[in-house]
């Protein structure tokens, strides 16, 4: 099984942008999607986007013409650039490998891990 590690995060003013990791180790990357997840404190874990191989990347409505989801498997690592950031955006990201289906629905293949910490100051 495809270990994912995040790694990125930091603290940035609204309005900044920063470019979150996550890379791959274990095995080799042929993992079909990946999902980037985010869970701010007293909400739910939600989805931000996710990749499949040969598509386009998807976008959460919240997120959608900021954030952007590219893939570089030489590197073995999934990114999410996020752009525009806003204090709402703060919280800890993950990834996990994901399987989709019913459209833009995803189910969680993986184990969660500790993710990484994103605040956006105002």
């Amino acid at each position: 099984q495809v270990q994912l590690v995040e790694s990125g995060g930091g603290l940035v003013q609204a309005g900044g942008s920063l470019r979150l990791s996550c890379a791959a180790s274990g095995s080799i990357f042929s993992i079909d999607a990946i999902g980037w997840y985010r869970q701010a404190p007293g909400k739910q874990r939600e989805l931000v986007g996710a990749i499949r191989r040969g598509t386009s990347p998807t976008y959460a409505d919240s997120v959608k013409g900021r954030f952007t989801i590219s893939r570089d498997n030489a590197k073995n690592t999934v990114y999410l650039q996020m752009n525009s950031l806003k204090p709402d955006d703060t919280g800890v990201y993950y990834c996990n490998k994901v399987t989709p289906y019913g459209g833009t629905n995803y189910a969680i293949l993986g184990s969660w891990g500790q993710g990484t910490q994103v605040t956006v100051s105002s």
